[in-house]
């Protein structure tokens, strides 16, 4: 669970990432991004950063069960299963840990969690799916809802576009930014059932609970265009 001070520090974000979004929608219409969100960078520094504080050498060996469902290198090939290549180390172990207290609830991951034995193991097993080469999609992306509401959401729902939390290609904000996930080039099918699942409530782990309001208005169609645009993005 979120501490007091961690709270306070996530309900900031979020009132700044609301002023950013009614920004973005007024600013300029050539660069809506601009001076707003850039675009997220892959190098060393960022890597390192993404990595975390675990061994992504040690966890190599110490992910071997993981790597049995979410391949080798993260990228697994059932859709499912989420691709972990890329993802920030932070939110790897947030997960887990929320999985092995059970406020996460799978039948498989709660076991699977059960068996990762020290808070190093943990953070190894993150750093090596962390310090893989961010996910990608097939790069199709083009226009559609799923592509608006990423990009602009919809204030007068109440409704941050994604781009906000999860950056301008769904690739983060800042390597040191981990509360949100990166989800450009994920699954299709796994990014429909999560954003389900928070839209219904069986799954209510996000920061504040911030999905599952940004969500509560969401179709189920949006959520297909949504996920397919999320998945292609490369």
């Amino acid at each position: 669970m979120f501490n007091f001070s961690s709270n306070i520090a996530n309900g900031l974000t979020l009132a700044a990432l609301l002023v950013a979004s009614s920004a973005f929608a007024e600013g300029d219409t050539a660069n809506p991004l601009k001076g707003i969100i850039e675009p997220d960078v892959e190098n060393a520094a960022a890597i390192k950063l993404r990595t975390g504080t675990g061994d992504p050498v040690a966890g190599r060996e110490k992910s071997l069960l993981c790597q049995g469902c979410h391949g080798q290198y993260g990228i697994s090939t059932e859709p499912l299963i989420p691709k972990l290549a890329g993802q920030y180390a932070n939110y790897i172990e947030k997960e887990i840990r929320n999985y092995q207290s059970g406020i996460r609830s799978h039948q498989i991951m709660n076991a699977m969690a059960g068996t990762i034995e020290s808070d190093q193991d943990l953070a190894d097993i993150a750093a090596y799916f962390a310090s893989q080469d961010k996910m990608k999609g097939d790069g199709s992306e083009g226009e559609s809802v799923g592509k608006e509401i990423f990009l602009h959401g919809n204030l007068s729902k109440m409704r941050l576009g994604c781009v906000n939390c999860h950056g301008v290609r769904g690739k983060g904000l800042e390597a040191k930014i981990s509360m949100f996930p990166v989800i450009g080039g994920q699954h299709k099918d796994y990014i429909r059932r999560q954003l389900m699942n928070f839209r219904d409530g069986y799954r209510t782990n996000s920061p504040n609970g911030i999905m599952n309001r940004i969500t509560n208005s969401l179709t189920d169609s949006e959520i297909e265009s949504l996920a397919e645009y999320i998945s292609s993005v490369q």
